[in-house]
């Protein structure tokens, strides 16, 4: 006996036999649906006042028979196995329509999400109940070659109406030569993209939309900088956040067609999710599911070259991980055994995995505070050297270390990404003059910085707190530079490094015209307080008046009016030792 789905309260017992009768049905392989089976369809939908739908395989069969109200149908759960990305499901589904609509939004959001072979539709006439015109769209395969103009238009195609007997669409001719044209895609894009996670990003806000914009522009930098290739990018703005699934559930759908349609396998948010929250997205749509600050933690574990800096990224990531550990599906009984026998309660799996994860913690930031002890020692000797120290930082990708090397000639690892470098490095630097000096390369700042890491790289962030000056290294050339030093100077004064002298330096000012680095200067200056002047780098002889104010502020003498001065002699002269 074929089941019947759906909503068949109140149906009299001939009718349902009428629509479990269906099921015993067939039609032509090639034919998109029959017109006695279109008929039939029409005339119980006609007299039971409710929607009647199929969903045929290919060879013909009927496999699924549901039945909805007069507005709606909802389709069976084909459970959660996601179908290959170069092929459809094999089924195809027909339902009758009682109001004279066409294809409406809910049947072409099943369509794409159940990557249906085809969507169609019987308008059922009013009076008579026979079958009317037949509406039908399938997916198209998506263009590899533009995934922009893809991402903006729509994952499916209408075929031209008409009624069930002059159909003439060969339907597996069709859902052939798509199957294929979207199996040469993937190909040709699984061939230019080997190993890389393909992203959707997702910004959801409750206010401004601007502001989610460039939020979304640095998600954008720190994705690619994971080395992500960014498919397409989602903002909403909504009253409220969704405490369950963070967007509105039509945005969701949206979000998982396109996914779907692009051959998204990760969805990045650009807001911190919960632990709810990621599992809720993660079964919605059967994607990774990670938030901004996971991605930072994953950005440093990539980047992490040194045993210190490795030790702290896997802390962040522990820290990070713990609250998140929460029971899976079908584990809630779970439990470890225990006692006499095996016979106790013992552990669940759950609490198992958070006492391994809580013990990994304890001993990480044993050998961290370590360390720190370490690095400490060696902070004490130099400044036993009665050094003056200079510590660079600033917002992530600024051009500390370029910085760096152009003024020590060093080959400290630089790169145009986020967070390049982790590890700390310190030179010794001579001023001109014969002021000799010890400057620290630190890492990078962002907005938002996930407080696990703050945590995890105390040790590290300590060497600020012996500067006597801080560099603080900007980038004039990003939209958002005001915004940046404004990130930083929150997280100085977090830091409660606040207090140390500091000179801001707007770097990559050969990107931009003269008035407009001297229109970034005197804002600077006028928000700040603190004095400011413009480099390049990259470009050694831009540097004397970046040296001339470090002299001025650690007060190192320069020569009296008459002595002879050289053309380098603004320039510092690199000792090229670690200090």
């Amino acid at each position: 006996m074929n089941i019947v789905h759906g909503f068949t309260r109140g149906l009299k017992h001939n009718q349902l036999k009428r629509i479990e009768k269906l099921g015993t049905r067939r039609i032509a392989p090639d034919a998109i649906v029959s017109p006695e089976l279109a008929r039939q369809m029409s005339e119980i939908s006609h007299e039971t006042g409710r929607q009647v739908g199929v969903l045929i395989n290919r060879k013909g069969q009927i496999e699924y028979v549901m039945v909805g109200t007069a507005k709606g149908i909802e389709l069976p759960d084909f459970g959660r196995a996601r179908v290959s990305e170069d092929r459809f499901r094999g089924l195809r589904c027909v339902h009758t329509h009682l109001l004279g609509e066409k294809l409406t939004q809910d049947d072409l959001t099943d369509l794409a999400l159940l990557r249906l072979d085809l969507m169609s539709i019987i308008q059922v006439e009013r009076k008579g109940g026979l079958p009317g015109l037949v509406y039908s769209a399938h997916l198209v395969p998506t263009n590899a070659e533009n995934l922009e103009a893809e991402a903006q238009s729509l994952p499916y195609e209408f075929l031209e109406p008409n009624i069930p007997s002059l159909l003439d669409t060969d339907f597996i001719s069709l859902i052939n030569s798509l199957e294929d044209e979207m199996a040469r895609i993937r190909l040709t894009a699984r061939t230019r993209q080997t190993g890389r996670d393909r992203a959707i990003l997702v910004g959801v806000t409750t206010g401004d939309v601007e502001l989610a914009e460039e939020s979304i522009a640095e998600l954008n930098e720190l994705a690619a900088s994971a080395d992500v290739v960014i498919l397409d990018t989602i903002i909403q703005r909504r009253p409220r956040i969704d405490p369950k699934t963070v967007l509105g559930k039509g945005k969701l759908d949206e979000l998982l067609i396109r996914s779907m349609r692009l051959g998204a396998d990760i969805l990045v948010f650009d807001t911190e999710l919960s632990p709810a929250q990621v599992r809720s997205l993660s079964d919605a749509t059967e994607l990774k599911v990670i938030d901004r600050p996971q991605l930072i933690l994953d950005i440093f574990a990539q980047r992490a070259q040194s045993r210190e800096g490795k030790l702290q990224v896997e802390l962040a990531q522990l820290k990070y991980l713990l609250p998140r550990l929460v029971i899976g599906q079908n584990s809630a009984f779970s439990r470890l055994a225990g006692g006499i026998g095996g016979r106790g309660p013992g552990e669940t799996k759950l609490e198992t995995d958070r006492r391994r994860v809580r013990d990994r913690i304890a001993q990480l930031e044993r050998q961290v505070d370590n360390l720190g002890h370490q690095r400490q020692e060696r902070r004490k000797r130099r400044v036993q050297k009665h050094l003056p120290i200079i510590s660079l930082v600033g917002y992530t990708n600024a051009g500390k270390s370029t910085l760096l090397n152009s003024l020590t000639q060093s080959s400290v690892f630089a790169e145009q990404k986020m967070f390049a470098t982790l590890d700390p490095t310190s030179r010794r630097l001579r001023l001109p003059y014969d002021q000799e000096v010890i400057i620290n390369d630190t890492v990078g700042f962002i907005r938002d910085l996930p407080e696990a890491l703050v945590s995890a790289f105390r040790a590290t962030l300590e060497e600020i707190s012996d500067s006597d000056l801080l560099i603080h290294v900007v980038d004039a050339s990003n939209p958002r530079v005001r915004q940046q030093i404004d990130s930083v100077g929150k997280i100085l004064n977090d830091l409660d490094y606040n207090e140390i002298p500091q000179l801001i330096v707007s770097n990559k000012s050969d990107l931009l015209p003269e008035q407009e680095i001297e229109r970034l200067a005197r804002q600077i200056e006028l928000e700040s307080g603190k004095h400011s002047v413009a480099i390049s780098a990259i470009r050694r002889e831009t540097l004397r008046p970046m040296v001339e104010a470090i002299g001025d502020i650690i007060s190192v003498p320069r020569p009296q009016y008459g002595e002879p001065v050289s053309e380098e002699s603004g320039i510092p002269e690199p000792i090229g030792v670690e200090a």
